[in-house]
This record gives structure tokens, sequence and C-alpha cells, in this order.
């Protein structure tokens, strides 16, 4: 056992019997490299990631191999989701360096942590013009040993670069994006969308959850019915493609593929909380039953599998599993089938309609003849469907299953605690506002420490090392923000408002009102890492920026609402431009163009009059609305939106607000909806 041996990451434990002396990060591992004046091998990659367990196989696995690394560097193993804030300091790098990145992502550093030379994965062997991993190594010593003021000169090159690019992230010369902005974003995003097979560019296709929640709001906002038809065909090519679990629910983390056919198995928690939320919404856009079958199902989903013992959501399911024909190791082995597979199970007539209905062919669509399950239309007979699907899934069940990466990212928590919540209130699963509650208490007991800082990670109940960085916050006061309004409990309020006053202290930059991704008082590495843009999760700059909107609607403090406004300057400056990879900070965009709309419901909270004007608010597709309810003078001390708004005649009321200044109240549920843009009855 090596270093790792006592690391509480799933990532890092994979590693702790390898023959490589790995270290894990810290200024440990740097001084032992400075001591012995060798560089450092900085490996970084996650639990789920495929080809990171590859090259572990075939390289750190390999005696030889090892000992020769052991000899010349100081090896560094880090779990990205761990560690964030490293892995997009040196990411940023291999990018600008290679023009591509991925994991697992490989440097080399100086004994200064200062990167010089960059990859993701090596093969054992050269190929397709690759070098091997040993000859990277043999270089990088040669050129360490004999061209060391060289190897200092490209260092020092990159850092002044990166330094660079992060003074265009603090200018500050932006404003908030208005109207024509977001219509240019809808323009440029037009350009990119794929009219045959939905999403946007060619493969691999990622699922674009902020892009789709960007356009559901400027449909919302706007009438525009070219953003609410790429919304809407992207949601149905993805339910329908293999991307999408046909049997257990969730969503795969990409399809390889144009058409959504073919996906990089691995499950992950913040894309299913993500278009958990977002086949939600187009539910409530369209009243389409397919999205509300794909927002239950995947919510069920993440209660049955990544849900742990102790009440949150763990991170991932790998993409790989045993097949149980070759005893190796296989991605996808879990999901796929073969025709002869169906027929042993369900018989030959069954078999023939379980092939014709997930698209199941002698060819298959996978590797060795098989086929990852597809719906490309729904059934005629949905009885006889579900009846084949449950025979099919329960058989599944008895396969080996992927391993399940079960450490608690607050962020991502955050995510599906708002998800969850959301859901739970309009199709009427009390179970998963319930789940949410429990994932926030967890969060509450074990991220939360007694100065109100976050932690990043937990594992079985125990906190972790990692601070927290502004995404774990930001998605945290979003998720506890979603709470409050379903459940009209104003501890999540004011648990939302420290997170946030904690974002104002200590990762904003006063003088331009940019976000770090770091606190202030956090770890320094080569340089504090800041990125407006989105990843596979909404930026922390621009999550940061609805949470704190939202906060504002509530509460009308200007301080939160002009920390948002200037938070968003950066969106104005890459709508245009980029907005495939701004889709929160668009989203987030629009609701500062509809106000946010400011709703309060006043009455008996055992009122059937109260609980059908908190539905029709609930329903409404005004952008980034936010929703509070109380009894008359209950709670008004503490959520200003309450205060002074009295019964009409006697009977519960709700008022429409923008800035504080409401609209006349109304008692009718049918009226509310119409002003919110309510589309079911």
């Amino acid at each position: 056992m090596n270093r790792l041996a006592d690391a509480t990451s799933p990532y890092l434990l994979q590693h702790a019997e390898n023959p490589v002396d790995w270290w894990p990060w810290g200024p440990e591992a740097f001084a032992e490299a400075e001591r012995r004046g060798v560089p450092v091998l900085l490996s970084v990659g996650y639990a789920a990631c495929h080809w990171c367990h590859v090259m572990a196989h075939e390289s750190f696995e390999d005696a030889g191999l090892a000992g020769y690394l052991n000899e010349r560097f100081v090896a560094v193993k880090v779990d990205r989701e761990e560690r964030p804030d490293v892995d997009a300091v040196y990411m940023e790098a291999v990018q600008a360096a290679t023009g591509q990145g991925g994991w697992p992502m490989t440097v080399f550093l100086t004994p200064d942590k200062e990167p010089f030379y960059f990859g993701t994965y090596f093969p054992p062997q050269p190929r397709h013009g690759m070098p091997s991993f040993r000859q990277v190594l043999e270089g990088v010593d040669a050129a360490w040993r004999d061209r060391r003021q060289e190897v200092g000169e490209v260092a020092g090159r990159i850092r002044a670069d990166l330094a660079e690019r992060a003074a265009v992230y603090s200018a500050g010369a932006h404003h908030p994006p208005g109207d024509a902005d977001l219509h240019q974003a809808l323009v440029a995003l037009s350009r990119e969308f794929d009219q045959t097979r939905g999403g946007f560019g060619g493969a691999p296709k990622f699922p674009p959850a902020m892009v789709i929640e960007f356009l559901l709001r400027h449909h919302a906002r706007t009438g525009s019915e070219g953003a609410l038809e790429m919304a809407v065909r992207t949601g149905e090519a993805m339910a329908r493609g293999g991307i999408h679990d046909q049997l257990g629910g969730g969503f795969a983390r990409y399809a390889v593929d144009a058409d959504w056919v073919v996906p990089h198995f691995e499950k992950m928690l913040y894309d299913n909380a993500l278009l958990l939320r977002v086949y939600l919404h187009l539910w409530r856009a369209t009243g389409s039953e397919l999205a509300r079958r794909v927002a239950l199902s995947t919510a069920d989903f993440l209660l049955r599998e990544l849900r742990t013992p102790e009440g949150a959501f763990a991170s991932a399911l790998d993409a790989d599993s045993l097949d149980e024909e070759t005893g190796a190791s296989a991605e996808g082995a879990y999901y796929v089938w073969e025709p002869g597979q169906l027929v042993d199970l369900l018989g030959p007539a069954d078999a023939a309609t379980a092939a014709r209905l997930f698209t199941v062919t002698a060819d298959g669509t996978f590797e060795h003849g098989t086929s990852v399950l597809q719906l490309l239309a729904d059934p005629e007979d949905f009885a006889e469907y579900e009846e084949i699907r449950r025979r099919m899934f329960e058989a599944r069940a008895s396969r080996p299953a992927p391993a399940r990466d079960d450490k608690v990212v607050a962020a991502w928590n955050g995510l599906a605690i708002a998800a969850l919540a959301e859901t739970g209130a309009l199709l009427d699963r009390p179970d998963l506002v319930e789940a949410a509650e429990r994932a926030a208490d967890l969060l509450l007991a074990v991220h939360l420490t007694p100065d109100g800082r976050l932690l990043r990670t937990s594992r079985d109940g125990r906190p972790g090392t990692n601070a927290g960085v502004l995404e774990d916050y930001a998605d945290t006061a979003e998720g506890f923000l979603a709470l409050y309004a379903v459940t009209g409990e104003t501890e999540w309020l004011q648990l939302a408002g420290g997170l946030l006053d904690t974002v104002l202290k200590h990762f904003t930059d006063e003088a331009s009102g940019a976000l770090y991704d770091t606190a202030d008082d956090a770890e320094e590495l080569i340089r504090r890492p800041q990125d407006p843009t989105d990843n596979a999760t909404p930026s922390g700059w621009t999550a940061a920026a609805g949470a704190l909107l939202g906060y504002a609607a509530y509460t009308g403090s200007d301080r939160h609402r002009t920390a948002a406004e200037r938070a968003l300057g950066i969106v104005g400056a890459l709508a245009g431009r980029a907005p495939r990879f701004i889709g929160w900070g668009l989203a987030v965009a629009e609701a500062l163009q509809d106000g946010p709309r400011e709703i309060a419901v006043v009455g008996p909270a055992d009122d059937p009059a109260t609980a059908a004007l908190r539905r029709a608010a609930l329903l409404g597709t005004a952008p980034g609305a936010v929703l509070a309810v109380g009894a008359p003078g209950e709670a008004a001390a503490e959520v200003p939106l309450l205060a002074d708004r009295p019964l009409v005649g006697g009977a519960p009321a709700a008022y429409v607000c923008r800035h504080f200044a409401c609209e006349a109240p109304t008692t009718d549920p049918a009226a509310l909806g119409a002003r919110l843009g309510v589309v079911l009855e």
C-alpha cells in the first residue's frame, strides 16, 4: 500500500496498491521533489473515468515502469472531483498548450508547481501517432536533466499566459446582457443546432442541460417558438436515444455519436440532477407526457442507485462492469443486450416485441453485436411495454453492477436537492421532497462547519478535508432556495443567505464584481482559478449570480442584487460568441430581464385555497420566479416578501411583484397562472 491508503476518495483508493509511489496533493510532495531535485508527475482523474482505469492497468500497475517513475519523479495523484481547483488550473494550461483536454490528465511540474509538459492518456506502446508513456517519461527526464533552463523558460511562459487570461475575466468592463444580447445568443445557438438529430454540434454530443434551461426561459419571456423548438427536439432526442437508460432511468455522461445512440456509459449525479430539472421544466412548458415520464424515472434512479445510507447522493456509477461471458471488465456490459438474451428471457413473441421497441438488432449498435436500448417511438400498448420493461430491468439487476463512487460532493447534492424538491412538489411526489430535505440535512450536519464554511466532500458520513469551492456554495444555496419555495420553512432561506454572504466576502473581487472559484484564504496555486463558462455543470460564477438574484428577490437586498448584476457582466461579453458554454449565465440573465417575478402567497397553510394558489405559482414558467408562502403576518420579519401582505376579502391571496412593486393581488389560481405563463390546466 502506498500513501493513498488513508485517502477518503474512491479514486485515490483505486491506486493505493499501485507499485507507483503515489503522493496525495500537498506541500509534502513538492518539498520532496525539491529535496530530490526531480520534477513532479501530476496525474488527475476520477473514479468513473474509463480511460483513467485503462491507463492505470496498462501503466501504473506495471512494476518496471513504476520503478522508473519512482526513481526519477515524484508522482502525485489527484481526484478532480475532490480538488476541482487543482484540476481547473492545470486543465486550462493543457487546453491552452494542446487545444484539447480530458482525463486522465497528465502534467509535469517543477517543484514550484509550474507546468512545463502536458498530455492526457498515454498508451503503453506507441500507437496512432502517440508516444508511449515510457517514452514520455524518458523524454521529460532527459529535458529536466539536460535542458533545465529551457524547461524553466517554458514554465514561465505558461504561467504568464495563465495570468493574462485571468486578467480578461477580472476586467469588469461589461454590463449585464440585455434583450438584444439574449436574442443574439439565440441566433448563434440556432446556427449550431442539429436540425436532424437535436442537440448542438457534432460527435461527441453532451446533454446541453444549461442551454435548454436558457431556451425554455427565453421562450417563456419572449414567446420565441424557435427557442422552444430547439429545447423540445433536443429533449426528445436524448430521451429516446441510448444516452437515456430506457430500463432504469437516468442518463449517461455523453453520446459518442451524433445520434445519441451509443453513450459513454458512466452515470454522473450532476448530469442527472440537471436533466431531471430540465425534463420537469419541459413538462411544465409543454405538458409533454414523455418529459414527465423521463423526469420521474430520473428521480427514481437517483433515489434507487445513488442515494447513500446517510441520505445524500453519491457522485457516479462507473462506465465499466464485469462481462459475464468473458469475465473481464468492459464498458457498457451492464446495459447492452443481444437478441438471444431477449428470447431466453421473454420467449420468442415478447422478444420480438422487445427488440422492435428497444431497437435490438442482430448486427447491434455497440461492440460485439450488442445493442444499446433506444425507444424511438412510444409503444402502442403501454401496459405491454411496461411489463416487458419490468422483466428486462429485473433480469439486468442480476448482472454484475457497475462500481459506485460513493463520495458526496456538496455542489452536486445542491443540484439534486433543487431538482428533487421541485419535482416532488409539481408531480405530487412528497417522497422526493423528503429525499431533498434529507440530503440537505446531511450537508448541514457534515459539510457545514461551525464558522459557516462548506467542505467539498464527505464519505460514509465523515467530512473530507477539502474546502468548498464557489460552485459548492452557489449550488447548495440554490438547493436551499428551492427547498424554501417548496416547504415554506424559513430556515432554508436563512441558510442560503449565510452561504451567499460567504460568497460575497471570500469569493468576490470587490473592484470588478468578478468571482473566483476558490476563497481568498484557500491554498495558493500558480493562479487563482476563475472561469465563468459552463462545463458539465453550471459555472460557479453564474450559479452564484443566479442564487444571489433569487435571494435578493426574497429579501429586497440591493447588495445581493447588485452583486448578481455585476457578476452577469461577463455573460454579455460571451452571449453572442459562445452561448453553448455560458448557458446558465444566459438563463440567469433571462431571470434578470423578467424581474425576476416575486410571488407571495398569503393564507393559512391548511386552507385548500392557499394550496391551489401555491400550485399555480409553482407551475408558472416566468424565468427565475421566486415563491414565498405563509400565513398573514407570519414570518414577515424573516421573509420581507411576505411583509404587509393581507388576505383579500378574508381569502388567501397571491401577490406578483417585481422589485417589491406589486400588481393587484388575486384570489383566483387561474388568474395567477395567466400572469405567470402556466401552460397546464
